[in-house]
């Protein structure tokens, strides 16, 4: 037996056919024989690596590996301190890269939570209560309001069945769903006579039969599409990771040269020819880079959490920086995913509600007037006929408003809550539920001494049944149908969805309510549009993107109509056609990177659909953030080079997808994340620029002693304590700097360009020449001055050290002058940071523990003022060079960078 390939367009008896089943169900042989052939009825677990496997991919780097290899010829020739530094360097490297790593992925867990634990299930001619997974293909299922659909059924009989499917399909409203066919290229969204598992019985009942289980299922071709999806790296690593291949090789090679200079040129034995190469292969490779690295980040994303934005891996905070095109769902992302009544039209005029969302708060005006019930004799009606027609209520919990019933009578109760419309003295007696081959719901209730039909629904179903109009006055009007079909059109042009009310008075004998009561005499009372509304602070925030360059783009599973008037309201797609999901289908790869570079509105979309078009957008070079709160947003968000699910609406499965989770559902909250991105970019570039002169003056300092044959100023573990000690003190600072003038003002840095131009790689390589040939003099000087070895190298260290010190304040501004008091004092951090380090100093030079391990000795209180006056001299300089770097960019006629 094989699975239907499209059940959704094939006969009710025809699906039962193929599946050998019927509608007396399964035998309990019958089940569990299928149940072997096609297994449970469940999501496959995902791999998972092991925590070790985890750890030791922080190895996995060409920097380390040199590391690595320096410590394993300490360890041959006997050093074993330089060994164990070198290793504990590389060790503590690798456990912040693990703690910071984050959870596990966790989308295909949350998947598996949607799914339902139990089904009943027609067996042996009874209805049994069955685990779910233990369902098959070809099984009867009953559904029922409130359950959770437990597999892929096609619909045999329904009854007033409403299935919530927005995480799936992205769809703001339930849909009603029949026994009907539909045709074979539908999207899920308009397979009305599919359930689909995991999706949520909104109201009525049904049976279907099982087409489709575990992995087969629609939930789970989603579940393989995540699996399946590979994930970008971001700028940033890409970025580090050809910097670190290039500063590789040259490290290898010029450690290769200074061995070679040695054995040819002077007398050095073979143990100190490789110390030297190693002193050199230390001194060049910036270890404290990873760790400055992630604390920057960790910093960002402290930040972030402040302003709701959740992160759940650190490489993220950085790529939102250099983002360029947002991808956004429509329905409980940039729309509030509470529907809202905005316009009623009476035969006496039309009339604005105010507020959004379930919330009670606003009110019913008349162009700038408050119009009151008592007064409208149209509105009341109109009003009433919403208000007790309805099966909803609205309630409060905590501060938020929410909806016991179907979204649309739930906005409808809102309103007349709004107009002050009670309906507590009005007796139901009888009711015409609403069926989707009708459109409509009728109940027959008893109001004072009146007995009335009140009818809401499809305005085109309403009017066939309509003879007469309310007018102004509640005047009994013929009915104007081509007025009212005009205002249809206008509301849904706007993409209101749009509702009807009519009644009729009957006589108070009458007690039951069928059909046939409400054909030709209900009298039209007027019509309402609602709308899921824009959330005003998206549209502030979606400006804001647009000003900074980024492009936003909305991706939706809701009808086209819809999608383009809340684009255009929002900002997004003006003057551009949206395209249909069913368009990105049949498109080319090559069709679809035009289309996108086209079109900002898509709606109708599938989940294969929003991933293709996020890969479309990647593969023209653009840097994605996908936000989204259903299932069907999941893959996407894996894919993209930023995924962020809403905290409050948004499914576990997405949530997981993730890197960043929005906890307070905001769309304004991206905004804020992108501007945080971007500094935390450019602190990590001054960061970096920072660092590497350390680095660049220690190479520095080994080669000219190697070229001259001099005794090493410095020896590998020394080196070690100088790159650490800067890094995680000096660097640290430039991590708390606050958002450069303007950043949002900047387009994205283009995710191609280099982490270090032009101006960049000349202020290292002055900075380096300044502290190494400096260090170097004073070792050079002492030594002739008599000075013994270990103290000529705890001078040398103190002068990198002090060196790096006031470079410091050179760095938090690249290239604006840093000679101001305020500037100087700007930031506490820094002054922190730069007593820390001598503290440290203090100890290096003074602790009998820290003399052992890394050669050190006591300085007396002369020695401290040489390498004060040359971080001095170090400081003087770079502002000379700055100052000479603004005046040749103001003869250009280009303004000097603002550090």
């Amino acid at each position: 037996m094989l699975l239907p390939e499209t059940p959704h367009a094939q006969p009710r008896a025809e699906v039962l056919d193929g599946l050998q089943s019927s509608l007396d169900g399964l035998s309990q042989e019958e089940a569990a024989s299928r149940l072997d052939q096609f297994g449970a009825n469940k999501l496959p677990e995902p791999p998972k690596e092991g925590a070790l496997k985890r750890f030791f991919k922080h190895f996995h780097n060409t920097l380390i590996y040199i590391l690595l290899s320096a410590a394993l010829v300490t360890a041959l020739l006997g050093h074993w301190v330089d060994t164990g530094v070198i290793l504990g360097v590389v060790v503590i490297n690798a456990v912040i890269g693990f703690i910071q790593e984050g959870k596990a992925e966790q989308a295909l867990e949350g998947l598996r939570k949607m799914l339902s634990l139990h089904a009943q299930a027609l067996r042996d001619g009874q209805w049994r209560e069955v685990d779910a997974e233990q369902l098959v293909p070809g099984e009867i299922v009953r559904l029922r309001s409130g359950d959770r659909v437990p597999a892929d059924l096609r619909l045999l009989e329904t009854i007033n069945l409403r299935i919530e499917e927005s995480a799936l399909t992205g769809e703001s409203l339930p849909v009603a769903k029949n026994s009907g066919q539909v045709a074979a290229d539908a999207g899920v969204g308009d397979r009305f006579g599919m359930a689909f598992s995991g999706t949520l019985i909104a109201a009525g009942r049904g049976t279907g039969v099982v087409v489709a289980t575990g992995s087969a299922t629609e939930i789970g071709k989603i579940n393989r599409l995540i699996s399946e999806v590979e994930t970008m790296a971001t700028p940033l690593t890409r970025q580090m990771e050809h910097f670190g291949k290039i500063l590789s090789v040259a490290i290898v090679i010029m450690a290769g040269l200074v061995f070679l200079t040695g054995w040819t040129f002077h007398q050095y034995t073979i143990d100190e020819l490789f110390l030297a190469a190693i002193g050199f292969a230390v001194a060049a490779i910036p270890e404290g880079l990873p760790a400055i690295l992630t604390i920057t980040l960790a910093l960002g994303v402290q930040r972030m959490a402040g302003r709701n934005a959740i992160t759940r891996k650190l490489n993220a905070v950085e790529t939102l920086g250099s983002v360029t095109v947002i991808c956004s769902d429509k329905t409980g992302t940039l729309t509030r995913n509470e529907m809202t009544v905005v316009e009623l039209i009476t035969g006496g005029g039309t009339y604005q509600a105010e507020g959004v969302g379930y919330a009670p708060i606003g009110e019913i005006l008349r162009g700038e007037v408050r119009a009151e019930l008592a007064d409208h004799q149209d509105l009341h009606r109109l009003v009433e006929i919403l208000a007790v027609c309805n099966d909803s209520t609205i309630h409060q919990e905590q501060e938020q408003w929410l909806v016991n019933g179907e979204p649309t009578e739930g906005a409808l109760r809102t309103l007349a809550a709004k107009a002050g419309f009670s309906d507590e003295d009005y007796q139901r007696l009888a009711v015409v539920p609403f069926e989707s081959e009708n459109k409509f719901m009728a109940t027959l209730n008893q109001i004072g001494d009146d007995r009335r039909i009140l009818v809401k629904g499809a305005p085109d179903r309403l009017l066939d049944r309509c003879s007469h109009q309310f007018g102004k006055d509640g005047t009994l009007e013929s009915l104007d149908r081509p007025f009212w079909e005009s205002q249809i059109d206008t509301l849904s042009a706007r993409g209101l969805r749009v509702l009807a009310g009519a009644e009729r008075g009957v006589d108070q004998t009458k007690e039951g309510l069928q059909l046939a009561d409400l054909e030709g005499e209900l009298v039209f009372a007027g019509l309402v549009g609602i709308i899921d509304p824009p959330r005003p602070e998206a549209i502030t925030a979606i400006k804001t993107c647009q000003r900074a360059g980024i492009r936003v783009i909305m991706i939706t599973g809701d009808h086209v109509g819809t999608a383009s008037s809340i684009g255009r309201k929002m900002g997004i797609g003006v003057d551009r056609q949206a395209v249909l999901g069913a368009t990105v289908e049949t498109a080319s790869d090559e069709e679809l990177r035009r289309i996108v570079n086209e079109s900002d509105i898509y709606a109708r979309t599938s989940p294969t659909h929003k991933l293709r078009l996020v890969e479309a957008l990647q593969s023209r070079g653009e840097v994605v953030a996908m936000t989204g709160d259903g299932v069907n947003d999941a893959p996407a968000l894996k894919r993209a080079d930023v995924g962020i699910a809403m905290g409050i609406k948004g499914t576990e499965a997405t949530k997981g997808a993730a890197d960043i989770v929005l906890s307070d559902d905001n769309f304004a909250s991206i905004g804020q994340a992108v501007r945080e991105g971007r500094t935390i970019y450019d602190n990590l570039r001054k960061a970096i620029v920072f660092i590497l002169p350390t680095n660049g003056a220690e190479g520095l300092v080994v080669l000219v002693a190697v070229a001259f044959g001099l005794v090493l100023p410095l020896t590998p573990v020394q080196i070690l304590w100088v790159n650490m000690v800067t890094a995680v003190t000096l660097a640290l600072a430039l991590a708390f700097e606050p958002a450069e003038p303007g950043v949002m003002s900047r387009p994205p840095r283009k995710s191609a360009a280099p982490i270090l131009d032009r101006p960049f790689l000349w202020r290292i390589a002055f900075v380096s020449s300044l502290i190494g040939l400096a260090t170097i003099a004073v070792f050079i000087v002492e030594r002739s001055l008599g000075m013994e070895l270990a103290m000529a190298r705890t001078l040398a260290v103190n002068t990198l050290v002090f060196g790096q010190m006031f470079y410091l304040f050179n760095s938090r501004f690249l290239y604006q002058s840093s000679l101001t008091l305020q500037r100087l004092l700007a930031n506490r951090v820094a002054w922190l940071m730069v007593g820390v380090l001598i503290v440290l100093q203090l100890i290096f030079v003074y602790t009998p523990v820290m003399q052992g391990w890394f050669g050190s000795t006591a300085l007396s209180a002369r020695h401290w003022l040489v390498p004060l006056g040359i971080g001095l001299a170090v400081f003087l300089a770079v502002e000379v060079e700055k100052a000479f770097h603004r005046r040749r960019a103001q003869k250009q006629g280009r303004t000097a960078i603002a550090g």
